[in-house]
């Protein structure tokens, strides 16, 4: 799994470069789905088009991950950036482009057996200083 998370924090780093930073970018492993494991994000740039952001991250984990890799992906999570409970999120962790690992956690009322979370902000950490 760690080849997949260095490969998908390139990948986030190429998204948020290309069309702006993320507020949440992480892997989360359900407990009722297992080896099967969910990409989560939260960025302001995904809900002005939800359809295309997610063709957009789509193409972009095709082209990061192998076909073996890609199987392993369940879906794609779209979170608004005004959820509640995206800011029990970011509280617990402040990371971006880089890798903080959870076991065993309740996020967006899901049981999580296993996170990765490869960026979690605030909003209002992105404002340039």
């Amino acid at each position: 799994m760690k080849q997949i998370v260095e490969k998908l924090l390139q990948a986030e780093q190429e998204m948020a470069a290309e069309k702006g930073r993320f507020l949440v970018f992480a892997l989360f492993l359900r407990e009722d789905a297992p080896d099967l494991w969910d990409v989560v994000v939260a960025a302001p740039w995904v809900t002005e088009n939800k359809s295309d952001s997610l063709q957009y991250i789509s193409n972009k984990l095709r082209a990061a991950l192998d076909p073996d890799e890609l199987i392993k992906l369940s879906r794609i999570v779209l979170i608004e950036p005004d959820n509640p409970a995206l800011a029990a999120l970011q509280q617990a962790i402040r990371i971006e482009h880089g890798t903080a690992e959870i076991k065993d956690s309740d996020f967006f009322d899901l049981q999580i057996k296993h996170a990765y979370l490869i960026t979690s902000r605030r909003e209002a950490d992105l404002a340039p200083n």
